[in-house]
């Protein structure tokens, strides 16, 4: 269960679980116990290491990530239920590749319409956007939803409606049961 800035309920658990422990310490200290200077040496600790925590924890998170090299994105490759490729489309120089099944009335860039599982896919199921050199899809409120299993993961996840998720070489987008690579 997630809050909805990013943080967990259970990390919320764990800060509030922290401070309460140090504040019943810092109680220990200076109101039952009446020893000058295990006062000043405890409660030096627990301030100095309350604040590194608060220091390490809170620090703007751009500090430690890495710069986004723009993406090796060139393709995406349709896989059959062995893994076998079975049908290519090259997207690099593209902007927006809307994924779904094409119609009379709209036509899909990734036409999925021939696909074993078409019954399940949206007529605009998904979009890969290009931003900042990187590619992001978007489930755009399919039916069936999108999953995204990371080139080093061996779970798969669900994508939020709306909510675009980066996506590399290797990657393996799940449109219903369709599998596609990129590469």
């Amino acid at each position: 269960m997630e809050v909805k800035r990013g943080r967990s309920i259970m990390t919320i658990g764990l800060d509030v679980c922290i401070a309460i422990i140090s504040l019943a310490v810092l109680y220990y200290i200076f109101i039952i116990n009446r020893d000058i200077s295990a006062q000043w040496i405890a409660g030096s600790i627990v301030v100095l290491s309350g604040g590194a925590y608060l220091f390490f924890k809170y620090i703007p998170a751009t500090k430690g990530k890495k710069k986004m090299l723009p993406s090796r994105v060139v393709k995406l490759v349709l896989l059959d239920d062995d893994g076998t490729s079975v049908k290519e489309w090259y997207i690099q120089g593209e902007t927006s590749v809307l994924i779904g099944k094409s119609s009379k009335n709209s036509e899909a860039d990734i036409d999925l319409s021939d696909t074993p599982y078409a019954s399940l896919i949206s007529p605009q199921h998904a979009v890969l956007n290009k931003a900042s050199g990187q590619w992001f899809i978007e489930d755009i409120d399919s039916a069936s939803g999108v999953g995204l299993r990371k080139r080093n993961q061996s779970k798969s996840s669900k994508l939020e409606i709306e909510e675009p998720s980066l996506i590399e070489a290797g990657d393996l987008i799940y449109i219903a049961n369709t599998r596609i690579l990129v590469k």
